[in-house]
């Protein structure tokens, strides 16, 4: 008798234990679906896209569905896998689609402009601080298929929103 309610013990913790599994491996699923197909948080930082993104970093929400469906245009906020360096990630500004034309300046190199045609399935993207970006001035267009999410949504990091509320207090 004992025995048998040592099994019947087993069996109800085996099955909650399957049932938890279950639902972890629903959400890991869910969680890298949403993260890789629909949208996703990025830490943007740095000097590149100054004044519009801060320099210590902005939590980002990147739409992955926009680039898929042609939804990216002139004047969007866009991560791009870097063409320079894959495992880099980069957030710029397009600045053009493809047959649109590009008169630009490095203004660490040159001071005479130069001009640009953007080819068929390609896009120009710029850092909105020129003096400090590197982007398609120095590698030229970037192909539309390195184009990861839109940007929709930007937060300040939870530092400055400490820093502002510290601020705020004295």
């Amino acid at each position: 008798m004992r025995f048998s309610g040592y099994i019947a013990q087993w069996r109800s913790a085996a099955k909650e234990a399957l049932d938890r599994t279950g639902i972890t491996v629903n959400f890991l699923c869910w969680l890298h679906f949403t993260s890789n197909y629909l949208c996703s948080p990025v830490h943007a930082y740095g000097v590149s896209m100054l004044p519009t993104l801060n320099v210590t970093g902005d939590i980002l929400l990147a739409d992955h569905l926009s680039p898929l469906l042609g939804n990216v245009g002139h004047g969007d906020l866009v991560l791009v896998r870097s063409p320079l360096n894959p495992k880099i990630r980069l957030t710029k500004r397009v600045v053009a689609v493809e047959g649109d034309t590009v008169t630009y300046f490095d203004p660490l190199h040159s001071e005479a402009s130069q001009v640009a045609v953007v080819p068929k399935g390609h896009v120009w993207i710029q850092g909105d601080n020129i003096y400090a970006s590197r982007d398609s001035r120095h590698f030229g267009p970037v192909p539309y298929g390195l184009i990861e999410g839109k940007v929709f949504f930007r937060e300040l990091c939870i530092v400055n929103i400490a820093k502002t509320f510290a601020k705020l207090r004295h």
